[in-house]
């Protein structure tokens, strides 16, 4: 699989309303979890604490913090989203963003992405894009929602 590439808002306006892709799958470890608890200072024992997990907790086994999901879009994004002749982008907002189930340890997820919208504000190009990051052999996402970006072209 390879990434779309985009060098200009005329480009971008093509995939309008269209899927622009999918990711590989990629793999929740325990470690990933422990060093998200430390960058965070979130060390809730959902996450960190796998026997307490097992033996009290709803699910099982651990699971991922919910912003640890969403802090793996751009790596993600990457595999969908090429963007070429580019002075700068910037994440510019997230919306209607819902976490709709939990991502287990070990759980293997990919990013689903289509381009809600795009606008060109006087050179700097508005990029609305629908995301769901879909769960191995799940049936619901661990999250859905708009994320919106700022492309700068040269």
């Amino acid at each position: 699989m390879s990434a779309i590439e985009i060098g200009s808002f005329e480009e971008f306006e093509a995939y309008s309303g269209q899927e622009l892709g999918t990711s590989e799958y990629f793999q929740i470890s325990q470690n990933q979890i422990n060093l998200f608890a430390d960058a965070t200072h979130d060390h809730q024992w959902i996450h960190t604490d796998p026997e307490r997990a097992k033996s009290e907790g709803a699910f099982g086994n651990t699971i991922a913090h919910g912003y640890l999901t969403l802090s793996i879009v751009p790596h993600l994004w990457e595999q969908i989203l090429k963007v070429n002749n580019l002075k700068m982008m910037i994440n510019y907002g997230i919306e209607n963003f819902r976490f709709a189930h939990p991502v287990l340890v070990n759980d293997q997820v990919r990013l689903v992405a289509n381009l809600k919208s795009v606008v060109n504000l006087r050179g700097t190009v508005k990029a609305e894009v629908s995301v769901k990051l879909e769960i191995k052999d799940q049936r619901k996402p661990a999250f859905t929602g708009v994320l919106v970006f700022l492309y700068h072209f040269k």
